[in-house]
């Protein structure tokens, strides 16, 4: 047992290394609530003065980073919020743009009223282009911005200081990719350039119109999150190649609604080679063939496919009776008895 006076030097320790803490937690306080996420991410944000169109893409070391990171609605702009991120900056800041505010003017705002700007990292571009940054000087190193032409790249707590510079290489050198596959690009750069000094775990990307419609729910041109992955941005790129091969298996519906049937088999035969893999993209360019009258050829399409999911033959009796099929008894009969 310690003698007494010995107790009491180590009780005054144990006191003024809790107060010190008080003191840290207090000063943690006024720059970062324990609710926000602690997203630290390398990002983009950019518009297409080509279509108008713009994008938010994003990669980290945390799970689901899109739903705090990015943010946009067509026809007003996109915003990245990072580093310890104040999530209300994504759509306050929108609902600034969408008031008639630059996105200068937007960011200033923002960051006039938060007490933590210091380590937020937030990045803007609205829609006629104009685009602003703040990386705060108390984001974790490597930490930094570049700007270009309607664009912005952003990245804190990286492994080195060539993430962000590479990242706008990389946008510039693919001007003649759509926005999607140009952002992606862009974050393809970060990652080899060395990325996130933890890895890698999420990343989404989001691409709304110009200008927005009569019907918003069409404005989100590309909304794609990848929660937890081991390798994100390769999982991203799937995912919108399949979001391509599905555009057009939608633009062949669309087709067959209005009876435009040369018109549905390419938009089938299109989706079909961009994911040649999906049995329900070669099932409807089948269907289309079928009621097209090239039953032999449809047929051909349909044999592998009753082979490898008996379901779809179940499924194919009940097309006539909503008129989605639309060949003779005899022809049926024929489908459904393939082997």
């Amino acid at each position: 047992m310690p003698p007494f006076s010995s107790f009491f030097s180590l009780r005054r320790l144990l006191v003024a290394g809790a107060l010190l803490l008080t003191a840290a937690a207090a000063h943690a306080q006024q720059v970062y609530a324990y609710h926000d996420p602690f997203a630290h991410t390398f990002s983009i944000v950019a518009r297409d003065a080509k279509t108008g169109d713009m994008a938010v893409a994003v990669q980290s070391h945390w799970f689901s980073v899109g739903t705090a990171v990015s943010w946009g609605e067509a026809g007003v702009g996109v915003v990245a919020t990072q580093s310890f991120v104040n999530k209300s900056f994504g759509p306050r800041g929108l609902a600034l743009l969408k008031s008639g505010k630059t996105a200068q003017q937007a960011l200033d705002e923002l960051l006039a009223t938060d007490d933590g700007r210091d380590v937020r990292q937030v990045a803007i571009v609205d829609s006629k282009g104009n685009v602003a940054t703040h990386t705060g000087k108390k984001c974790v190193d490597m930490a930094g911005h570049q700007q270009g032409p309607q664009f912005s790249v952003q990245a804190n707590m990286m492994l080195n200081a060539t993430v962000w510079p590479a990242m706008a290489t990389a946008y510039e050198q693919n001007a003649a990719q759509p926005l999607p596959e140009r952002v992606l690009a862009a974050l393809d750069a970060a990652q080899v350039a060395g990325g996130d000094i933890r890895g890698r775990q999420s990343a989404a990307l989001l691409v709304v119109r110009g200008q927005a419609s009569n019907a918003p729910w069409d404005d989100r041109v590309v909304d794609l999150r990848v929660e937890d992955n081991p390798a994100p941005l390769k999982e991203l790129r799937r995912l919108l190649q399949l979001q391509r091969a599905y555009d057009h298996m939608n633009a062949g519906d669309l087709a067959v609604e209005k009876n435009d049937m040369p018109t549905a088999v390419r938009e089938y035969q299109a989706a079909e080679k961009a994911f040649p893999q999906n049995l329900e993209m070669r099932y409807w360019h089948a269907i289309t063939l079928a009621n097209k009258g090239q039953v032999a050829e449809a047929k051909k399409l349909l044999l592998p496919i009753f082979k490898q999911e008996p379901n779809w033959r179940t499924l194919t009796e009940r097309l006539p009776k909503v008129g989605l099929l639309t060949v003779s008894e005899a022809e049926l009969k024929q489908i459904l008895a393939l082997k």
